[in-house]
């Protein structure tokens, strides 16, 4: 998957020689991307242009060059909206979250209100949304309506095989939610548990979702939200 990956880690004695050549090949990687960039005509539709560059942004997190990612995220956020290309905005939220600067988790916010409102990649959102879940306490109720969201996300836009693996993880995901909000551990008590929290529900887990999105960015928007929705294509509302 693109923006889901499984669980790994860097063991404590990886050489430091290793890091060294790891990062090398990601100084490439990047160079690659900005030859890429400088080597496109002017006819280019701009979703390409947006695309290189969050790629290099995402290259820049890899080497820990935090700073330098977020600026690409924020001047690929601003473009991104302009031209209703939501795709590329939630990803530039996405960079701006990781990159760990002033109001990351307002960009994190803003992120996933973007990536529920609009059909953008399933897989996208449902990253968006496990930042979220991973923001919160254990006993958090914005976590598990969350990962709610993300199981409705999947199963209203996800088709195939993405429908399948995606399904799997976030039904995992809540699971996993449930279990450290409540100790759950049991289908019975899980069905219970859904039912108590109304999770059941899109009318009612969406708009305590919205709730727990104004809360962080308390006042704070970066975009008209009505005049966003308006652009919401016909066969989606």
């Amino acid at each position: 998957m693109k923006y889901l990956e499984s669980e790994a880690f860097i063991g404590d004695n990886e050489s430091s020689e290793d890091a060294i050549k790891s990062s090398k090949l990601l100084q490439l990687k990047l160079d690659e991307k900005r030859e890429e960039l400088s080597a496109l005509s002017d006819d280019v539709p701009n979703d390409k242009r947006l695309e290189l560059q969050l790629e290099s942004a995402y290259i820049l997190l890899d080497l820990d060059r935090r700073q330098e990612a977020g600026q690409i995220g924020k001047a690929v956020l601003d473009q991104a909206l302009d031209e209703e290309l939501w795709l590329r905005a939630v990803e530039a939220c996405d960079i701006l979250y990781q990159s760990e600067q002033t109001k990351s988790i307002k960009a994190l916010a803003h992120g996933i209100w973007l990536g529920v409102t609009f059909p953008i990649d399933p897989e996208l959102s449902v990253a968006m949304l496990q930042h979220l879940i991973d923001e919160t306490p254990d006993k958090s109720d914005g976590a598990a309506v969350a990962a709610v969201t993300a199981c409705y996300v999947v199963d209203i836009r996800a088709e195939g095989q993405e429908r399948e693996d995606l399904k799997f993880f976030t039904n995992q995901l809540l699971g996993q939610v449930a279990r450290r909000h409540s100790q759950v551990e049991e289908q019975e008590i899980f069905d219970f548990w859904v039912e108590r929290m109304e999770l059941n529900d899109p009318g009612k887990f969406l708009p305590r979702l919205a709730k727990v999105l104004e809360v962080i960015i308390d006042g704070d928007w970066w975009f008209d939200r009505d005049a966003l929705r308006a652009k919401i294509p016909a066969d989606e509302v």
